[in-house]
């Protein structure tokens, strides 16, 4: 093979036109990723903003209707019994704590699930610690 020689001129021209048009290609490269990457936080956020959009939307749906019932003395009435604990002449109150309940069973159970749990860290302790290995023979 005949290798060519390259003439002087022709490499001040590829230093000419070759570095500039490096710096223009990266300078393009690093704006379209930096635009894409923008392009990507802003239809995040425009979602997270069209779900709280939503969200309020039926929050004020809610209290609209809310509002409506609220002119009506029955239900003004009715709903201060329940949630302000007022009677009515005549009427106990007994309150019943639900929530407290329901807070207790939820830690029986999380408590049941640690003693599970150690009870087969146990299980298994002892089965590796009585069966023992067996011995290959030598040969």
């Amino acid at each position: 093979m005949v290798k060519r020689k390259v003439s002087k001129k022709s490499k001040r021209r590829l230093v000419i036109f070759g570095i500039p048009s490096l710096i223009i290609i990266a300078y393009a490269i690093s704006t379209t990723i930096y635009y894409s990457v923008n392009l990507f936080k802003v239809k995040n956020e425009n979602k997270a903003l069209e779900t709280e959009l939503k969200q309020l939307q039926n929050d004020e749906e809610n209290l609209r209707i809310q509002i409506q019932k609220l002119k009506d003395p029955e239900y003004v009435a009715r709903y201060a019994r329940e949630n302000y604990l007022y009677s009515k002449d005549g009427e106990y109150i007994i309150k019943l704590d639900s929530k407290k309940e329901d807070e207790k069973e939820v830690e029986e159970q999380e408590n049941n699930y640690i003693y599970y749990a150690i009870i087969g860290v146990c299980v298994v302790a002892i089965l590796v610690v009585i069966i023992p290995k067996k011995n290959k023979p030598v040969e």
